[in-house]
């Protein structure tokens, strides 16, 4: 994986569509950034604007002070791509029994140039994390190309995300919960238990609004990413934590949820494991 990965990284990428933006870009762009991540050489990215926005945990920072900065060993990786909105999500793990990781990184660009990073980095004390539980559980799913005549439309797969965020709010919002469905919260499933009665539809909140949502919507893997502020997530603070909730959606219902959410230096986000996290939040 890592000399494709570098094969991809150190070869001059040319974007000769005619469209302001592709997967083929997004793709590239994606393969390069996790070999800069496998090498910690951030310079490796290619096609990066000068007006670069990177982030981590939602705060600015420079792309060579933070995570791309540390060699990591990647164990395995998923990435989607929107080439409506020009975005890109890729989630990856790291397996390094001293410090292990679970990474989700959103780029946004314009065919040419990647012009914003958005890292969330999860590791011991962020929510609910077990970097080895989720490798588990996430070998198990099936996240991988939908037949194109079986393909939801953009507009279904970002509404399935949106009704679940919405019905935080209200209690009347209907959400396309599949059956079965299966979530994966830092390392913590709520699937396992059998395979046709499996449900996210577990209880949730009705009096917290979720705004500032940020979008990778991939209509051939059927996926919705969404960035979020998830308000009242830590105990110990009242901002609105960083996280991010990738939705699988299969003939308009969401059949999978991925979240990553970090808890800034307050171990368990205040809660230090009472109750079961994958449940208690919801």
């Amino acid at each position: 994986m890592l000399s494709t990965l570098l094969s991809l990284a150190l070869a001059t990428i040319t974007h000769a569509s005619d469209t302001p933006c592709d997967r083929t870009f997004l793709n590239d762009m994606t393969a390069a950034y996790l070999a800069a991540q496998t090498l910690g050489e951030p310079w490796l990215i290619p096609s990066v604007a000068p007006d670069l926005n990177y982030t981590e945990q939602f705060k600015p920072l420079s792309i060579n002070a933070g995570i791309l900065s540390r060699p990591l060993n990647i164990t395995s990786h998923r990435s989607f791509y929107d080439d409506v909105l020009c975005t890109a999500f890729t989630q990856y793990l790291v397996m390094d029994p001293v410090h292990p990781y679970v990474i989700g990184t959103r780029f946004e660009g314009d065919g040419l140039y990647l012009t914003k990073i958005e890292t969330l980095v999860t590791d011991q004390g962020d929510w609910a994390f077990n970097a080895t539980g989720y490798k588990y559980w996430d070998d198990q799913e099936d996240w991988s190309e939908i037949p194109q005549d079986q393909r939801d439309s953009r507009k279904v797969i970002q509404a399935a995300g949106d009704a679940y965020f919405n019905r935080f709010a209200n209690a009347n919002a209907t959400v396309p919960w599949g059956t079965p469905c299966a979530r994966l919260e830092g390392g913590a499933y709520t699937g396992g238990r059998n395979l046709t009665g499996n449900t996210c539809d577990l209880g949730l909140p009705s009096t917290i609004t979720v705004v500032d949502r940020r979008y990778v919507v991939d209509e051939v893997n059927g996926v919705v990413v969404i960035y979020i502020g998830f308000p009242g997530l830590d105990r110990d603070d009242p901002k609105p934590s960083p996280d991010s909730h990738a939705f699988r959606v299969e003939k308009g219902k969401i059949r999978y949820i991925h979240t990553l959410s970090t808890c800034e230096g307050h171990p368990g986000c205040g809660f230090n494991g009472t109750g079961p996290p994958a449940l208690r939040r919801q």
